[in-house]
């Protein structure tokens, strides 16, 4: 367990109450991975809704390029990655376990992991909306000699994210023999 995954179950264990101390004394930690699951789907659910406003932004953008005649393929493209992307954070693994899963349970450190790399990549959400925000500046003034660039950007650092996001659940479950 890396220091920053102990950080994490500390902080939650800190804000835990009286029941949930006592309830993971009973339950082997159960609070505690419950409180992690919680907080990491609050985070996800965050994401989730910064994609969504991004494709509504994304849609103004998509009509105007079009009236302007300046929309490339990249511009759909975008729209239909987004789409898949957001869905994928929405339906995340959330790192529950079946009693008899053969695959092993998933610990208190697996699920600060997850949600330490799910923080993590909240700095490449924040450079997708600046992108958008960017490219949507320039459009509101009109200024379209950069579009087809800043839509292959756009378009990058979405599939970069989500070659990020699929790595995801080797967070939960790393290969090991």
């Amino acid at each position: 367990m890396s220091e920053k995954e102990k950080k994490t179950i500390e902080k939650v264990k800190d804000k835990q109450g009286i029941l949930d101390k006592i309830q993971n004394v009973f339950t082997f930690g159960y609070a505690t991975k419950e409180d992690l699951r919680e907080l990491d789907k609050k985070l996800r659910d965050f994401y989730y809704a910064d994609f969504k406003s991004m494709r509504h932004r994304w849609e103004e953008l998509y009509l105007a390029a079009l009236n302007a005649g300046k929309a490339t393929d990249d511009f759909k493209k975008v729209i239909q990655i987004m789409d898949r992307v957001a869905e994928k954070v929405n339906h995340a693994d959330y790192g529950y376990a079946g009693l008899m899963d053969r695959r092993g349970h998933i610990r208190e450190t697996e699920l600060a992991r997850v949600f330490n790399y799910d923080k993590d990549v909240s700095m490449d959400i924040q450079s997708i909306i600046d992108a958008v925000k960017d490219l949507y500046n320039d459009s509101q003034a009109e200024k379209w000699s950069e579009a087809g660039a800043k839509a292959r950007n756009v378009k990058s650092l979405i599939l970069g994210f989500e070659s990020k996001w699929d790595g995801r659940e080797k967070q939960f479950r790393p290969m090991e023999v």
